[in-house]
């Protein structure tokens, strides 16, 4: 099964658990799963940016991310920067306080997107391999 994110990017519909989950949410909200789509590539992109910026050692924090510790002490730091994201949020939709850092509530999202991922790599210990 393929279907078509853009004109020249693909989805196996092979590679889920329950690829006839995938095609049911596809047919009956099109435009939401399109969007989707659309927008994590976007993030993976994002991703790759980042990562040829800053390298591994920016979330390992100089560790191999292969003890249980190491694990620990990158979480630890994703917690953080999680965590600024969120307060960040909550000043500008719930407080209603203005921006003054020239970061879009966009940039935001993808921040916390991208962090909640690499979270799962760094759990995995499958960071900087």
């Amino acid at each position: 099964y393929i279907c078509k994110l853009t004109k020249t990017k693909y989805m196996l519909h092979s590679n889920f658990e329950d690829p006839s989950i995938v095609e049911l949410a596809e047919k009956e909200y099109p435009e939401t799963t399109a969007e989707f789509k659309r927008i994590m590539y976007e993030q993976y992109e994002l991703f790759c940016r980042k990562q040829s910026n800053y390298g591994p050692g920016n979330i390992s924090v100089g560790t191999e991310c292969r003890s249980d510790a190491d694990v620990k002490l990158s979480l630890t730091g994703l917690w953080f920067r999680i965590n600024d994201k969120i307060n960040r949020l909550k000043q500008m939709i719930i407080i209603g306080a203005q921006d003054n850092v020239g970061e879009s509530l966009t940039d935001t999202y993808q921040d916390l997107s991208v962090y909640g991922i690499i979270a799962q790599i760094v759990q995995n210990k499958k960071w900087g391999k």
